[in-house]
């Protein structure tokens, strides 16, 4: 009995040294993992996952992220409760959807779902949620918000929001729901209308869903992450999961639009090419170099892998039984973002005034990495395309988040182009709406 507590207190030891910063470091630079052909090396899966994770601070007075040059960055908006997502209504007021996830009894239990917990803590994701959605509003449009007010409360951890022909749909982590909206009210008082019940209960491991309209508005499209990080609470509990629905805009009629996506969470339309694009999380725990985050054009009942392969057909070992018809009919996504990245933020550059190297492409928030060394992320970065694909390197727009000692003064989340054409990020550890404008005050 001794010997055992003893083999199971040096066991907490081991977890508690890890998830504080011990593991393989990675063997390859970022940049690696990034672009249409990402360096794929073996899995390299340790008794203990690697853990590097950072320690939430939030900006001193007089402290902000450092804007890539031709830019400038200033405050929109400060003194927020953890804002993640972002939506710029038709007049130019800003959405900002200040949530953190729900209760969820069943998820992250046992001992590696404490230390889970532990680290979420550190690194600022342990708050809870405000549920609700603040409105913010620069009249005057000297770029910083003067007004703001409490547009949408009682809310369930929401997240995405869309609007179309005169309604919001809100994404919260159990439904999408719609409010009738006229335009420069400051406040909705009405009732929420059930639109379409979503994936969640007391598991619910990946809690955020986002919603977007097509142009009609005749079509929302919702992703919902998967219930774990490779299925291993059972593929029962991955049902309609790991994908993007399709969701009749007025009777809630759905469908599967593509799957084997294990976390998508940004949305944005590609105007050039029509195509609906998205940001999605990958798998953890092969090492850190390993499974590079990506953004991808989704194609109609595409499958992208998860969990049974990743980035294509390169095979998960770990996942039993496998599928092997499954795989074989898997799709490489178009561009990599980076291992353990965390790339939520995405939106295309249609109205920028950013200098003209911005001017088609698309912004990526990149929420930074708890299981790489050293760290990746952290940061918003700007992807090039050209004729609706991408084009080049990224190039990065706003960094600084992280000192060297890894303090994290901010994380960035949800990203958004304002009415005046400037970028504007969500910092949920910063508590704070970012706004990244042209230096000379338009395109250069």
């Amino acid at each position: 009995m001794i010997r055992d507590n003893l083999f199971k207190c040096g066991t907490v030891v081991l977890v508690v040294i890890a998830s504080y910063g011990c593991g393989v470091e990675a063997r390859l630079p970022v940049s690696a993992g990034i672009g249409p052909r990402p360096t794929l090396l073996p899995p390299n899966e340790g008794l203990i996952p690697t853990t590097h994770v950072v320690t939430a601070k939030g900006w001193s007075a007089g402290e902000k992220p450092a804007a890539v040059e031709g830019t400038t960055v200033a405050a929109f908006a400060g003194g927020l409760d953890h804002p993640r997502w972002l939506y710029v209504l038709p007049n130019g007021d800003v959405l900002v959807a200040e949530t953190n996830a729900p209760p969820r009894p069943e998820d992250n239990k046992g001992i590696k779902g404490w230390f889970t917990k532990l680290l979420m803590k550190k690194a600022g994701g342990a708050v809870p949620s405000a549920n609700r959605i603040t409105l913010l509003r620069d009249a005057d449009g000297d770029g910083v918000a003067e007004a703001r007010s409490v547009f949408l409360a009682g809310l369930n951890s929401p997240f995405g929001m869309a609007m179309s022909g005169g309604v919001l749909y809100v994404a919260n982590s159990d439904a999408v729901v719609r409010f009738p909206y006229t335009e420069g009210q400051t406040q909705i008082t009405a009732h929420a209308v059930k639109v379409v019940d979503l994936p969640a209960g007391p598991l619910n491991h990946h809690w955020t869903k986002n919603v977007i309209a097509n142009a009609e508005g005749t079509r929302l499209y919702v992703a919902i992450g998967s219930n774990s990080n490779v299925a291993e609470n059972g593929m029962d509990k991955e049902e309609g999961r790991a994908a993007i629905w399709e969701v009749d805009a007025i009777s809630g009629s759905n469908r599967v639009f593509a799957s084997g996506l294990r976390n998508p969470v940004g949305l944005a339309w590609v105007p050039e090419s029509g195509a609906l694009w998205t940001a999605v999380n990958e798998r953890d725990e092969l090492g850190p170099d390993l499974v590079p985050d990506y953004m991808t054009a989704v194609k109609d009942g595409g499958f992208y892998g998860w969990p049974y392969s990743y980035f294509g057909q390169n095979v998960d070992s770990r996942v039993k039984p496998r599928r092997p018809d499954l795989v074989a009919k898997a799709i490489s996504p178009d561009y990599a973002l980076g291992p353990h990245t965390a790339s939520l933020g995405l939106a295309y550059s249609t109205g920028t005034t950013l200098p003209e190297r911005f001017s088609t492409g698309m912004f990526v928030g990149q929420h930074g990495s708890w299981n790489r060394k050293p760290r990746s992320g952290y940061k918003v970065i700007f992807v090039p395309f050209s004729g609706g694909r991408p084009s080049g390197d990224p190039i990065d727009v706003l960094t600084g988040f992280v000192r060297k000692n890894g303090d994290a003064m901010g994380r960035p989340v949800g990203v958004a182009i304002d009415k005046s054409g400037a970028l504007l990020v969500a910092d949920d550890v910063g508590n704070t709406v970012w706004r990244v404008s042209s230096a000379r005050g338009g395109k250069n």
